[in-house]
């Protein structure tokens, strides 16, 4: 079973603002991206067209709190860990941490929340619990590794 997945980033200029520093909302493209990733990890897509009906994991929450400006070229490393788990939802507690920095410091920790849903032919999106087989590959993080 997983809880966690790290990726290493450079941040590029263009995510950058007229200050120089990583712009707020890029913080909330690289959870999504190490989100992404850690269900590749699990041998899945975060679009699961295999289900009948297609299943879906939209936000319900997402924050983010700021500690240590990232720029350009900063190395990033984006911590990814299950925070909890219940029948239909997964929530993830991410840490940023700048590698570049001597030394290193978390620049930055959010929270993403997700619901699995269907996608129904009409449009519709419904909770439904998380498969048996996804949840069964899923546990939630070491609380020592949450604090």
């Amino acid at each position: 079973m997983a809880f966690e997945i790290k990726l290493q980033r450079r941040v590029e200029f263009s995510e950058t603002d007229a200050a120089g520093i990583v712009h707020f909302s890029n913080f909330f493209r690289y959870m999504e991206s190490a989100e992404h990733a850690f269900f590749r990890s699990l041998g899945y897509s975060i679009m699961m067209r295999r289900f009948d009906p297609p299943l879906g994991f939209p936000r319900v929450h997402v924050s983010c709190d700021y500690r240590s400006p990232l720029r350009f070229e900063d190395l990033v490393e984006v911590h990814l860990l299950v925070r909890m788990k219940k029948a239909k939802v997964l929530s993830y507690l991410v840490k940023f941490r700048n590698l570049t920095a001597e030394p290193s410091v978390e620049a930055a920790r959010g929270v993403l929340t997700v619901v699995c849903v269907t996608h129904a032919s009409d449009g519709q999106l419904k909770a439904r619990p998380i498969p048996q087989e996804l949840a069964d590959a899923i546990e939630v993080a070491p609380a020592e590794l949450l604090a």
